[in-house]
């Protein structure tokens, strides 16, 4: 191997925000992290639990309106109003293609 071409690789302190801190080696002196094995749910087992309740009623909130508003307008136009569709005549059926066929 070629000297002097490779980093030098010290020892290095990673920090994680949940103040957990170790040592390793790395190009980097110092490694700050979201998350490490200390704090995330795969490897402690505890899993945060989303508020679902409240997004659905954010969710209702925000386009009970809109849906209020349609139903309300479908119940007003009264149903003889629509004109009726008249039935379409049957189509004739398709014409066979004749095959051709060649003498070789």
């Amino acid at each position: 191997m070629r000297p002097d071409i490779h980093p030098a690789y010290p020892v290095s302190k990673i920090t994680c925000a949940c103040g957990n801190t170790w040592e390793t080696r790395s190009t980097a002196p110092e490694l700050h992290l979201d998350i490490c094995s200390a704090c995330h749910p795969f490897f402690t087992g505890k899993q945060k639990l989303m508020d679902t309740a409240g997004r659905i009623d954010r969710f209702n909130k925000k386009y009970a309106a809109g849906i209020a508003a349609k139903k309300e307008a479908a119940a007003a136009a009264p149903a003889e109003a629509a004109p009726a569709k008249e039935p379409k005549a049957p189509k004739a059926p398709k014409a066979k293609k004749e095959e051709k066929k060649s003498d070789a």
